[in-house]
């Protein structure tokens, strides 16, 4: 690598002057990730990008008099990361929401919910936190209708788990018009109780019946939400992140912060149109305005589209072939019919859009697949990104087929942190052992065509945790889960950044330190490669830079800007 940047190096002098860098970074342990996975000491930033990668010598060769140059002090730099599948906007919406996520027993929760209701006025919708209570609570279960409308009577209660369920009171159940008489909708259940009455829980499609009353959140909250966001996602040093369903107000909204400059991540868009619209809708909106995926910027791009296939397998939803154990006639929760999906797909398919599908149980990711292959005989989708989102309890006779479509996986460990117990619960435990399997995945589709993201909020977002995961396979009580599924170090780190950039298509302009590639990277506290795997999760980020730019530094980091 040295070599290369030495040869390099001079052809950008000549263009300009060899003293003329933006940033200089040299006495590090470099992660490049470039094919070789070379390690430099330094490297010098122009423009956004990367104009030398190399040793302290040729980095600081770059050095000007208004160049800023920052001694590492031996510290790892690993490229930015790159969350391929998260929600990291609801960490902007937690300001005004009932803070659930650390509440240990439904009495917690029902006394923060009623010390939260009584700063609000009567009639005022009250909003959750996103949480998991089957998981979380001591009692493994959901607040019930009866339970919230003791301690909300005169307000109405939406509190949304994460993202296929809810729990609503009766004031909601009445604004919605759902009462005992009313049917599941298609790929939905209100459940009940024993007795037929309404519990209050709804699941995957019944939950729309609620949330599509919230009131909507202005332009200039949801940029604010944003903003918020990144700058927490920066603390990890995450630099791009693959947003995992947006709706229109909130594109709009990033393509301002985009136009006034303000993004410090990079945002590739699975927008998620309304897949219950009847087709001749559904062609319109694919027709859109002529755009389609790819259509943005290094900072803003449409990746696809998102179309949901089913429900979670920590909830106990997840569409799966065999009966779950214990209740031979269920098999979760088909969010839509085969045909529907073969047709949306087809759609999508003919008007030059990448398709991404939610896909957690192996019948979900068997029907994704054949409209997958139907849609590949009408117009080839091999080189095109086509995913599936999640995957948990893939098959290899899945993947074998997906890397027939030149398909991708975008997997989160994450799942299997807290909330490995609930996965063995409600399916058994050689599905727990066999779920989100990275080494298969790996060894069938190649690593550029597996990535790792977080889901966040239905899980941590933080990297390192994830990236522990997909090394011990242990949980957060230091069970192990598929010991055979975990995979090394560098391949965890590739995919969370290499990988993720195929997602989009960017492979040739972020994931890697190389020349010419966008400046984005991470300051770790230690060294990613040789600290003890157990403390991998501990990993903190000191500095992290994006397009050149440092957007976090640490407090406590030590930093020599003036060094020269």
């Amino acid at each position: 690598m040295t070599a290369l940047a030495l040869g390099v190096a001079p052809a950008l002098a000549d263009a300009r002057s060899a003293n003329d860098a933006d940033a200089v970074y040299y006495n590090g342990k470099i992660a490049t990730l470039d094919k070789a996975s070379t390690t430099v000491s330094g490297v010098a930033i122009r423009d956004g990008r990367f104009i030398a990668v190399g040793d302290d010598k040729l980095a600081r060769s770059f050095v000007g008099k208004d160049t800023e140059v920052v001694n590492l002090r031996g510290r790892t730099v690993i490229p930015g990361l790159n969350d391929s599948h998260t929600h990291v906007e609801v960490y902007g919406q937690q300001a005004s929401a009932v803070p659930l996520a650390k509440t240990k027993t439904v009495a917690e929760a029902l006394a923060v919910l009623k010390s939260f209701v009584a700063t609000r006025p009567p009639g005022e919708w009250v909003i959750g936190s996103s949480w998991h209570p089957l998981s979380q609570l001591a009692e493994h279960r959901y607040l019930t209708r009866a339970e919230l409308d003791a301690v909300a009577p005169n307000n109405p209660i939406y509190l949304p788990t994460v993202g296929h369920s809810a729990m609503v009171n009766s004031a909601a159940l009445r604004l919605a018009g759902i009462d005992r008489r009313t049917v599941d909708p298609a790929g939905g259940k209100i459940e009940r109780d024993a007795n037929g009455e309404l519990n209050g829980v709804l699941q995957e499609k019944a939950v729309e019946h609620v949330a599509s009353l919230i009131p909507p959140y202005t332009i200039e909250q949801i940029e604010d939400q944003f903003l918020r966001s990144f700058e927490w996602a920066n603390s990890y040093g995450i630099t791009s992140v693959l947003e995992g369903a947006l709706r229109r107000d909130q594109i709009r909204a990033l393509q301002r912060l985009m136009d006034d400059r303000r993004l410090p991540v990079r945002v590739g868009v699975l927008w998620a149109p309304n897949a219950a619209a009847p087709f001749e809708d559904w062609q319109t909106l694919m027709e859109g305005n002529g755009f389609s995926s790819g259509f943005g910027n290094e900072w803003l791009k449409i990746a696809g589209i998102k179309i949901v296939a089913d429900g979670g397998m920590t909830l106990r939803t997840a569409f799966t072939t065999d009966a779950y154990p214990g209740d031979p006639h269920y098999h979760g929760i088909a969010a839509l019919t085969h045909d529907r999906l073969l047709r949306l797909v087809e759609i999508a398919n003919t008007n030059d859009w990448r398709v991404a599908t939610h896909c957690v149980g192996d019948q979900a990711c068997d029907w994704v697949l054949d409209a997958y292959e139907a849609a590949n005989r009408q117009r080839p989708i091999a080189d095109r990104r086509f995913a599936l989102i999640h995957g948990s309890l893939i098959r290899a006779d899945q993947l074998r087929r997906m890397k027939a479509l030149g398909a991708r996986l975008e997997a989160q460990n994450l799942f299997m942190w807290d909330k490995a117990a609930t996965v063995e619960k409600f399916l058994g435990t050689e599905a727990a052992n066999r779920a989100i399997p990275d080494r298969l995945a790996i060894n069938i589709l190649g690593i550029d065509n597996v990535s790792l993201g977080s889901d966040f909020p239905i899980s941590t977002l933080n990297p390192f945790v994830n990236m522990y995961i997909a090394v011990t396979r242990k949980d957060s009580t230091g069970t192990v889960y598929g010991a055979d599924q975990a995979v090394t170090r560098e391949e965890a780190l590739r995919m969370y950044t290499v990988s993720g950039a195929f997602a989009t298509r960017d492979e040739d302009a972020k994931g890697t330190i190389e020349i010419g590639k966008l400046a984005d990277m991470a300051v770790l506290s230690d060294d990613y490669f040789s600290v003890d795997a157990e403390a991998i999760k501990d990993i903190r980020v000191e500095r992290t830079v994006v397009g050149g730019k440092t957007v976090f530094l640490r407090p406590d980091a030590k930093a020599d800007g003036d060094m020269k």
